[in-house]
């Protein structure tokens, strides 16, 4: 992996895998097309449950394809007239493409000949909006929006990294560290720019040793050679200097970085590098992951990520590049407000004072790096349309700071537009801006109300908050004309998203969609219409159209009748109320079949903690955690109550409830379980003394914090894939929220369940993915170490020879919640 990919790449990984128990089919965008085929997977599919019959764990942890193999990283057709989407059945190695007209009721697989022809997801416009750019397959295509027709630019086997117009209509694209442009008036390719990360050459330097003076004196033959060698290197540089045909010369950046991303002005001038130290790797040597079931019978160390207490990223450094003026400015960081700022500062005294020393603040500039956004698919560069201006996202490496910056393309300074300031930390997500078209104004998101709004500010520094409440906003997408922003959010409840739209000049809000549950949507090119993925309690997601002021219409129709027709129940939704100062705990409850609040013999029950830590799955909408979604329906039916929390640091909230487990992890979402369980106690007629918990990745953690700090609370729990020490998981999630061990060392003692072990007393179940390199198998080896050595009997362990985070194969889901099931059943019964 290169260096640059390192934080974004674990980084975006690390939500997702946290909740990887979930495992639920990838949604991630359709870029690039790859071969479509029939192949489904090789395990049978399970008998599906029927109307009238109880459910079986054999049935619910087979292979989902039973449940339908849903569409998956829609998105428009050029025209507005039709949509893109995949397919893919469990375990299947590669997915099936489809297209579907809107006012169509079946869609149309895409054969191999037709996926190059295939309208591309991602794409660059030029400025008459007549011609759209693209890479299939590493190479260049340009389709004519009108017409129809394309054509394919470049035929290559080294792949192309970006393209985009130029505002005369030319076409430029990068790949590895050169940038050409395809001159439209005649098909002329020109490297403007050559990047070479290496020092410049000496070219024909004079003799200065004694030794080498003497040599030229003495021997005329040397002299002349050497004359001859000078002569050349002047000719060939005056001929490259004067002669029109030759390219730019190569720019030479030194040896000891390489380019983390470039971006090209829309003019064609400018180059924006930023740059990271070539030494930094994302592990060490000894960062593996052993299989013990390797192809050729031997134990095959696979190459991990590093932990976070050694990942020392070294920030990014910025370089603009002029190609007309051949100039080269470093970009320093003064121009950013706080960019020496000792943030960490009364971290440090606090740790300091533990070891029983002192500590002194001192400013000094910070690392700092481009905004590595979990869920968006921007740029952090971002150029106005005539390439006069630009603007820079940037989060500082200790997760304290991030600014909206505007780069002095003649100065080569930075200049602070927007500081976000959180002394805990700045959001791995909500960080979309761009540039409003026509104006001298730019939208960005920002938590500083403390949930995510929308705001637009000039450059004559007047800031405008088109929304405003206690509401998260998201998913943000300028029309094509520029007058609208649309977003999605959450207005009406925490656990319901609907979309909207806010007019620029006015700040006027309007609701679009009338939707109770989840959604996400992309606007149609044309600016006319929505494209949703939605989904309700009891439904999983399918694909609707609604037309701007329009009625919605449903596109696709993939969930199985099997599934449609069994009668699931819908979790309520219920708001907790907190006893430890969090106002309101928003929660899934389940009641078991025949559920009577006056019953004499009360409940047991059991609660689910998701995983991700932030992530939300107290809403409306259905859960990614399809599995535990139906064993919660199951369980039900064997007499449990059942309860899925958002216990703080869960999504959806706000900036104070995701900042709740700052330096503390653990501590305040088990707070929550205890007023889950007392609401249990309260109000579903739960038994407080009958009561045990589960979860993976996060929710394994806050298994073993739950039974280890609070013994009391639960009388059995099974951890899944758990963490056991956060110093073991990786640096850009656990950084954000403990900073760094040899910063923080408090923060990661308070957090790791391995440091409180010495607590269990009730029955727990481990278990874990030998491959699972998210979280690392070896977290529950030195778990299980530390329960023997506290001489703990009541802990069993379970592992899974093939598996990584989400687990894969059915019979590893049904050996596992099996084992879950018995465990609960000989406590809690």
């Amino acid at each position: 992996m290169n260096s640059f990919l390192r934080h974004f790449a674990i980084s975006a990984v690390s939500v997702t895998m946290m909740g990887g128990c979930a495992a639920i089919a990838d949604s991630s965008a359709v870029t690039t097309p790859q071969v479509p085929t029939q192949t489904q997977a090789s395990v049978a599919l399970a008998t599906p449950p029927q109307v009238d019959q109880a459910l079986t764990l054999k049935q619910i942890m087979a292979n989902p394809d039973w449940m339908g193999i849903l569409a998956q990283g829609a998105y428009w057709s050029d025209d507005s007239l039709s949509v893109y989407f995949s397919r893919q059945a469990h375990q299947s190695a590669v997915r099936d493409y489809y297209q579907q007209s809107i006012t169509a009721t079946s869609a149309n697989q895409l054969a191999l000949s037709q996926l190059h022809l295939a309208d591309q997801r991602i794409g660059v416009l030029n400025s008459a909006k007549s011609q759209k750019a693209y890479i299939y397959q590493g190479n260049v295509f340009v389709k004519n929006l009108q017409s129809g027709d394309v054509s394919q630019i470049t035929r290559q086997n080294d792949a192309i990294d970006g393209v985009r117009f130029l505002n005369n209509g030319d076409l430029a694209y990068w790949q590895g560290n050169n940038i050409f442009r395809i001159h439209q008036a005649d098909g002329m390719v020109e490297q403007i720019a050559a990047i070479q990360m290496a020092n410049e050459p000496a070219g024909i330097q004079d003799p200065d040793s004694y030794i080498a003076k003497q040599q030229h004196r003495l021997i005329g033959y040397v002299a002349l050679q050497h004359r001859n060698d000078k002569t050349r290197a002047d000719y060939s540089q005056s001929l490259a200097k004067q002669d029109p045909t030759f390219s730019s010369p190569p720019w030479y950046l030194g040896d000891a970085e390489v380019i983390s991303e470039m971006s090209l002005s829309p003019d064609g001038r400018y180059v924006m590098l930023a740059l990271t130290d070539k030494n930094y790797s994302w592990r060490a040597e000894h960062d593996i992951m052993p299989n013990y079931l390797g192809k050729e019978g031997y134990v095959d160390a696979v190459p991990a990520r590093a932990r976070v207490a050694e990942d020392a990223f070294p920030g990014q450094r910025l370089v603009l590049l002029d190609l007309v003026e051949h100039t080269k400015k470093d970009i320093t960081i003064e121009g950013l407000t706080g960019f020496d700022e000792d943030v960490l500062a009364s971290v440090k005294a606090e740790n300091a004072k533990a070891q029983g020393k002192s500590y002194q603040s001192v400013k000094a500039p910070r690392l700092i790096q481009l905004m590595q956004d979990w869920e968006w698919s921007q740029s952090a560069m971002q150029w106005s349309e005539t390439g006069q201006q630009l603007m820079l996202m940037l989060e500082a490496v200790d997760n304290k700071d991030r600014w909206i910056a505007r780069v002095d393309l003649q100065k080569g300074k930075l200049i602070t537009e927007h500081r976000l300031h959180d002394d805990a930390w700045v959001n791995y997500n909500y960080n979309q801006f761009g540039w409003i078209p026509q104006t001298d104004s730019f939208y960005y998101l920002s938590e500083e109300s403390g949930f995510s709004h929308l705001y637009t500010k000039t450059l004559a520094g007047k800031v405008s908050a088109l929304t405003s409440g206690k509401f998260v906003v998201d998913n943000v997408t300028l029309s094509p004309d520029g007058q609208y922003l649309y977003y999605r959010a959450n207005k009406d409840h925490p656990g319901s998203y609907n979309v909207y739209r806010v007019e620029v000049a006015t700040g006027k809000n309007e609701q679009l969609t009338q939707w109770f549950g989840t959604l996400d949507y992309s606007l149609s090119p044309d600016g006319k219409a929505l494209l949703l993925t939605a989904s309700a309690a009891t439904h999983p997601d399918e694909l609707y159209v609604q037309a701007i002021g329009g009625e919605i219409k449903q596109l696709t129709d993939y969930t199985s009748n099997d599934f449609k027709q069994y009668p699931w129940q819908a979790p309520q939704v219920v708001a907790v109320p907190s006893n430890h100062g969090a106002g309101q705990v928003y929660a899934r409850v389940y009641l078991p079949q025949g559920y009577d609040a006056k019953q004499a013999e009360k409940y047991p029950a059991v609660l689910f903690n998701h995983g991700a830590g932030y992530l939300q799955n107290a809403h409306y909408g259905f859960s990614g955690y399809f599995r535990e979604f139906m064993f919660h329906n199951l369980l039900t039916q064997q007499g449990y109550v059942v309860m899925d929390m958002d216990y703080r640091g869960s999504k959806g909230y706000g900036r104070d409830w995701r900042t709740a487990v700052y330096r503390n992890m653990g501590h305040p979402e088990v707070e929550d379980l205890k007023d889950g369980v007392a609401w249990l106690a309260a109000n579903a007629n739960v038994d407080p003394q009958r009561v045990g918990t589960y979860g993976g990745s996060y929710g394994g953690f806050l298994t073993f914090m739950a039974l280890f700090n609070e013994p009391a609370l639960f009388q059995a729990g099974a951890a899944l894939r758990p963490v056991t020490d956060w110093a073991h998981y990786n640096a850009p999630y656990t950084a954000n929220i403990l900073n760094t061990p040899d910063v923080d060392p408090i923060a990661y003692e308070r957090s790791s369940p391995i440091e409180h072990a010495q607590g269990l007393q009730k029955p727990l179940l481990i278990m874990s993915g030998v491959l699972d390199d998210n979280v690392f198998f070896q977290d529950s080896v030195r778990m299980v170490q530390r329960l023997i050595e506290l001489e703990k009997p009541m802990f069993e362990t379970a592992i899974y020879p093939v598996e990584p985070h989400g687990f894969v194969q059915p019979s590893s889901w049904l050996d596992e919640y099996r084992r879950i099931y018995k465990l609960f059943e000989q406590e809690l019964k």
